[in-house]
C-alpha cells in the first residue's frame, strides 16, 4: 500500500489521526542534519514550541494543495503569516488541554491503536512495522495520537459547557413550529360528591368538607381506586376512570384543571359543576405527536489538515461524484474506501434522522436533495461532505422527541458562537512569544 494510502487510511480509522499526516510530513521532510541546520523556534507557547521546520512543512503541503486543486495561494510573506498564526492557535488549545486536569490513560490509548491497527486490517506488529517503514516512531505516533484525543475531549467538553438552553428557549422553539400538532391525551379519573340541584347551603358546605378530606388523602398518596370504592356518588367502574381522551374531549371544568398536571398527580384543589364537588387524578397522559419528517441519507467525508486544505478535499469528492455518476463506482464503495468517518464501514450510511440531528451546513443541503440525488461538496465543522439522500418518511414524535429536537436545534445554533468564544479566550490566557530569526 502506497504511503499516502496507508495515511489516509490512518484517518479513516480514527479521525483523530491527522497526526497520521503531520508525522509523514515530519518524515519527507530533509535529513535530520540539513534540518537542524536550518531550522530554530519561531514562537513559544506556554511550554509548547512552534519550531521553523513545522512552519516549511505547512507552508510546502498548502503549495502543493494548491498547485493540484488550481486555488490561489496568498504572498509567500502573508502565507507564512497564516500558518505561524495557525499553528500557535493549536499549541494554544493544546496547552489549554494539558492544564485541564482532563488525563487518557494508557489502556484507553492502547485501545485507540488497536482500533488503528483493526481498521486497517493489520495486526499491532503488523501496524507498528508499516510506521517503521514510514518512518514514524512508535512511541511518537502514541503520543501525538494521545494529544489529539485529550484536544478533541477538552474542546468538546468547554464548548458544550458554555452553551446553555433553558427549558423557556426550548418551549419557545416548539411553539414556533406547533403547525400540526395533536392536542395531548389525558385519562382522568374523578370522585365525585354529588349535589341535588336544590341543594342548600347548609348541604354544599358538608359535601365540600367531605370533598376536601377526600382530596387531602389522594393527595397524601392513598390509593385513588380505594377511595373511588369507598367514597365516589359517581361512576365507579375502572376506577373512577373517564378514558383516554383528547383534552379538547374534556369537559372544560376538567381540561382547566388538569392540562397542566403529569400523570400520577392529584389536582391542588376542588373542582365544582352542576353535579357537585370533584376531585380529580391524572392516571395518564399521552402528550400530543406531531408529524415531521425523517431522512435517511449517507455521506463521504474528509478532514482538512496540513497536507489536505479544504479546497482541495472538495475537488476530491467533485471527481468521486463524477465517478459515481458515470456508474465507475458505487457511493457505497467510495464511503468505505475513503471516507473518515465512523459510517465508513456502512458505506457512508447515517441511517434515519429527524430535523436538529446534523449540524445546520449539512442539515440545510440534506433538505434540498432529492432521494438518490448527489450533493456538491459541504463544509461543516467536521469537514468537507459529500451527501447522498436514500430515503425519507413521514413520522409522529411525541412531546419528548420534540423537545430532544428542539434542544439539538438551539444546541447547534449556539455551538460556532460558543467554539469561537472558547479560542479567544484560550489565545488571550496564553503566554505567546514570537522569536526573530537566527542571524
Amino acid at each position: 500500500m502506497p504511503a499516502t494510502t496507508f495515511l489516509a487510511a490512518c484517518r479513516r480509522a480514527l479521525p483523530l489521526l491527522a497526526a497520521c499526516v503531520a508525522l509523514n510530513a515530519a518524515a519527507q521532510a530533509p535529513s535530520r542534519g540539513a534540518a537542524q541546520s536550518a531550522d530554530y523556534i519561531v514562537a513559544v507557547v506556554d511550554r509548547e514550541l512552534v519550531t521553523n521546520s513545522e512552519v516549511e512543512q505547512r507552508i510546502a503541503g498548502a503549495r502543493r494543495e494548491a498547485q493540484q486543486s488550481g486555488q490561489p495561494l496568498p504572498s509567500a510573506g502573508e502565507l507564512r503569516r497564516q500558518v505561524i498564526d495557525q499553528l500557535i492557535e493549536e499549541r494554544a488549545q493544546l496547552s489549554a488541554a494539558r492544564d485541564s486536569g482532563v488525563r487518557v490513560d494508557d489502556p484507553e490509548l492502547d485501545r485507540a491503536v488497536a482500533n488503528v491497527a483493526q481498521q486497517n486490517r493489520l495486526t499491532l506488529p503488523e501496524l507498528r512495522e508499516r510506521l517503521a517503514r514510514e518512518r514514524i516512531d512508535f512511541a511518537r505516533f502514541r503520543a501525538n495520537l494521545r494529544d489529539q484525543i485529550l484536544l478533541e475531549r477538552v474542546r468538546e467538553r468547554e464548548v458544550q459547557n458554555r452553551i446553555k438552553i433553558s427549558d423557556a428557549d426550548v418551549d419557545a422553539l416548539i411553539a414556533s413550529r406547533a403547525s400540526g400538532m395533536a392536542p395531548p391525551e389525558f385519562n382522568v379519573a374523578q370522585l365525585l360528591f354529588a349535589l341535588p340541584e336544590s341543594a342548600t347551603p347548609e348541604q354544599v358546605e358538608a359535601k365540600r368538607q367531605l370533598a376536601e378530606r377526600a382530596l387531602a388523602r389522594a393527595r397524601g398518596g392513598e390509593d385513588f381506586t380505594k377511595l373511588v370504592n369507598e367514597l365516589s356518588e359517581g361512576a365507579k367502574e375502572q376506577g373512577g376512570a373517564l378514558g383516554l381522551r383528547a383534552l379538547d374531549r374534556l369537559p372544560d371544568l376538567f381540561a382547566t384543571a388538569v392540562k397542566d398536571l403529569r400523570a400520577g398527580a392529584v389536582v391542588s384543589q376542588l373542582v365544582r359543576s352542576g353535579a357537585g364537588f370533584h376531585v380529580l387524578k391524572v392516571i395518564d397522559r399521552r402528550d400530543g405527536a406531531v408529524m415531521v419528517e425523517q431522512t435517511r441519507a449517507r455521506h463521504v467525508l474528509l478532514r482538512p489538515s496540513a497536507q489536505l486544505s479544504a479546497e482541495a478535499a472538495a475537488q476530491r469528492l467533485r471527481e468521486y461524484k463524477q465517478q459515481i455518476e458515470a456508474g465507475r463506482a458505487t457511493f457505497a464503495q467510495i464511503a468505505r474506501e475513503v471516507s473518515e468517518d465512523g459510517s465508513a464501514q456502512q458505506g457512508g450510511d447515517l441511517g434515519w434522522a429527524t430535523p436538529g440531528q446534523f449540524v445546520p451546513e449539512f442539515e440545510a443541503v440534506m433538505k434540498t436533495l432529492a432521494p438518490q440525488q448527489i450533493s456538491d461538496p459541504v463544509t461543516s465543522r467536521f469537514g468537507v461532505h459529500m451527501i447522498q439522500v436514500t430515503e425519507r418518511r413521514q413520522t409522529s414524535v411525541d412531546r419528548k422527541q420534540q423537545r430532544e429536537i428542539a434542544r439539538n436545534l438551539l444546541r447547534e445554533q449556539k455551538f460556532e458562537t460558543a467554539y469561537a468564544e472558547w479560542l479567544r479566550e484560550v489565545r488571550a490566557r496564553a503566554y505567546i512569544e514570537i522569536r526573530e530569526p537566527p542571524q
